[in-house]
């Protein structure tokens, strides 16, 4: 009897210590949402707004008058598109003028991009500071909205610059580079390169349609002033034709890409992955087992039935 009972002790002894050292099941959190096309699924994947997993964005930069005829095409397709001005050139020969500022890219996005276009990784701390913080100050005056992305001038940059954007309100910066993929902007937000510039775009309109993963993202940057100068209107007119007024693409500018990116961070899934908070001011989209789900702001959905 005993020594059943030695027996019995030791088993429990050994199962005792096997649970201790068997690690918990790991916590579902937001991290497991995958919010790039690249990135495997573990638990969900991001969709955007209204369960779409296609996205545009256009950007463009230094405000000249040719951007009046970009935003007219723009709108006549249902395109919108993010608008990075500087405050030194507004009102001078062959830019747009303060006054018409805020009509002309309604339904877009004005962004940064500094007060003089100096290269910013040859200035100080001091002189970034004014140059984006007079810029956003002034624009702001004129569309009545915070300003919160900004086009590198020139594409200049480096991990100081970009480390330092973030504490003069700057939530995004654009480069001036291209990576040829679909991605989301989602690990370096203020090193950002877009899938391409202006003069590639077509080659993506079929690789975007046919594009097997999602959420993928098309994003062009480039200036109005080369369709001008290179007299080649009908490359920007025949993408907008192509890609423009589908019920299958999310029109987006910069500044909304990151802000619904920022929804998705934040949301807070259950332990067990059963249902999901959202405690953002965004609807949020996912793909969970399949299943389009639309996780509205404030409210906590169950995803798993009980």
């Amino acid at each position: 009897m005993t020594r059943t009972i030695l027996c019995l002790a030791a088993v429990c002894l050994q199962l005792a210590v096997a649970l201790a050292q068997t690690p918990p099941a790991p916590r579902i959190t937001s991290a497991d949402i995958a919010v790039n096309c690249d990135a495997p699924t573990t638990y969900a994947r991001m969709l955007f707004p209204s369960g779409l997993r296609r996205a545009l964005t256009m950007s463009f930069d230094d405000g000249r008058v040719f951007d009046r005829r970009l935003v007219a095409i723009f709108n006549a397709h249902g395109i919108r598109g993010t608008f990075n001005l500087i405050s030194s050139t507004l009102d001078k020969d062959g830019y747009v003028t303060r006054a018409e500022v805020k009509s002309l890219f309604a339904g877009h996005e004005v962004a940064a991009h500094t007060v003089t276009h100096p290269p910013l990784t040859r200035q100080t701390d001091e002189v970034i500071t004014r140059e984006v913080m007079d810029n956003r100050a002034d624009l702001e005056r004129l569309v009545g909205y915070p300003v919160r992305g900004l086009a590198y001038p020139g594409g200049d940059a480096d991990q100081r610059v970009a480390d330092f954007l973030p504490k003069l309100g700057i939530v995004y910066a654009r480069l001036v580079s291209g990576t040829t993929w679909m991605a989301t902007p989602d690990k370096n937000p203020t090193a950002w390169n877009c899938t391409c510039h202006h003069n590639d775009c077509l080659r993506q309109v079929d690789r975007l349609l046919k594009w097997d993963t999602f959420p993928a993202l098309l994003s062009v940057w480039g200036h109005s002033y080369e369709f001008e100068e290179k007299g080649n209107w009908s490359l920007i007119e025949e993408f907008c034709t192509r890609l423009g007024g589908r019920k299958d693409i999310w029109y987006a500018t910069n500044i909304e890409v990151f802000d619904y990116l920022a929804a998705v961070r934040a949301l807070r899934v259950s332990a067990d992955g059963s249902f999901i908070e959202n405690p953002s001011a965004l609807p949020v989209w996912i793909d969970f087992e399949g299943r389009a789900i639309e996780l509205k702001p404030g409210v906590i959905t169950r995803v798993k039935p009980d």
